[in-house]
């Protein structure tokens, strides 16, 4: 048997990177428009212009970049299915959410048909590591009816849900008055937008999607107010909190503290390299202002406490699946660049170091 030693680490269970799209690996850099809506649009050219090898090959570094940040277990959402080929192929741990767009209420069908057939083609890649779930993307690229479609098809076959929701101001201010670059862009494509007067977690509410939510994961959460709170709370989502993302697209900061204080489930994401350029979840916890114990609990069974998955991994404990990272000693006190992991585990066995 071998033995590995490490005098001056520390033994952590895994980190949880709790939002990420690994199929992006391959755009860090290449995309600094700072204006959101456009940065949406230049994120879809760019994606429009790549080869499916491409993002395969961009998925599998990204999952070996979170090993060498500690990363055990990753809630990846995309269109592509690359990211869970690759953390199938690598035997990786996550959950893919399978991304569905479709603003224009009059093509539901053809939306709900790509996303069925994606579904399809991926459950293949299900295994005791690796979950599929489906994710409507955001209320600027879903319409309405095609919200109940996704919500029903999840309640039905029992699949996890990532949303992005409430991230940006120009995204409330689509949904609240109908206007802003979001309504702006729909319009011109010849899609009616109607203002909806609330904000965007009670306009999910109201289309009856956002009840009875566990197994919801909502992402970025920054718009909101107390009674999207409280929502939130009371429907048994949890929230995927990314501040480097938030701050490098001028959204704001995140209530973290009122989401804890309520007891929302809340774990950290790193969001894409393309927004922040790296995979360090250390940085994430120093960004939402937290260090020490606290933000180690974060990054670990908090994280897997927010996706369903504290039974099986977060923590060092008899029975669960050993999921692993040694860092430096000082990891609680002076985070480390982001690949700094001197050894990853995943189930027991050595992905990095």
């Amino acid at each position: 048997m071998e033995s590995l030693e490490f005098p001056q680490g520390a033994l952590v269970p895994g980190l949880v990177n709790c939002h990420t799209h690994l199929e992006l690996t391959h755009l860090a850099g290449r995309v600094a428009e700072p204006d959101f809506p456009r940065w949406i649009r230049r994120i879809r050219e760019l994606k429009d212009a790549t080869a499916p090898a491409t993002f395969l090959q961009a998925a599998e570094q990204g999952v070996k970049d979170g090993w060498a940040a500690g990363v055990t277990c990753v809630a990846d959402t995309g269109s592509t299915g690359a990211a869970m080929e690759a953390l199938h192929a690598l035997g990786g741990r996550g959950v893919v959410y399978q991304e569905v767009f479709g603003p224009d209420p009059e093509r539901v069908e053809q939306s709900f048909e790509e996303l069925t057939h994606a579904l399809g083609r991926l459950r293949r890649y299900v295994n005791g590591r690796l979950g599929l779930g489906v994710s409507p993307h955001a209320p600027y690229t879903v319409s309405a009816p095609l919200y109940g479609r996704v919500a029903e098809l999840a309640r039905s076959e029992g699949l996890p849900v990532a949303v992005h929701l409430a991230e940006s101001p120009e995204e409330t201010a689509l949904v609240r008055d109908g206007a802003g670059p979001f309504a702006e862009a729909l319009r011109a494509r010849g899609i009616a937008v109607e203002a909806r007067g609330r904000s965007p977690v009670q306009y999910l509410v109201r289309l009856g999607v956002l009840e009875h939510a566990t197994g919801w994961l909502c992402i970025h959460c920054v718009q909101v107010d107390e009674r999207d709170v409280a929502i939130l709370r009371d429907s048994g989502a949890a929230v995927a909190h990314c501040p480097r993302s938030n701050r490098v697209h001028g959204h704001g900061p995140a209530p973290l503290t009122a989401f804890r204080r309520a007891g929302l489930p809340v774990g950290l994401g790193t969001d894409s390299v393309v927004s922040v350029g790296d995979s360090s979840l250390l940085a994430e916890a120093a960004a939402a202002g937290l260090d020490g114990e606290d933000a180690l609990r974060m990054l670990t069974i908090e994280g897997a406490r927010a996706l369903g998955l504290e039974r099986e991994i977060g923590s060092l404990e008899v029975g669960k699946q050993a999921d692993l990272a040694v860092f430096p000693s000082t990891i609680l006190h002076r985070p480390p660049p982001p690949s700094s992991a001197l050894l990853t585990l995943v189930a027991g066995r050595v992905v990095h170091g």
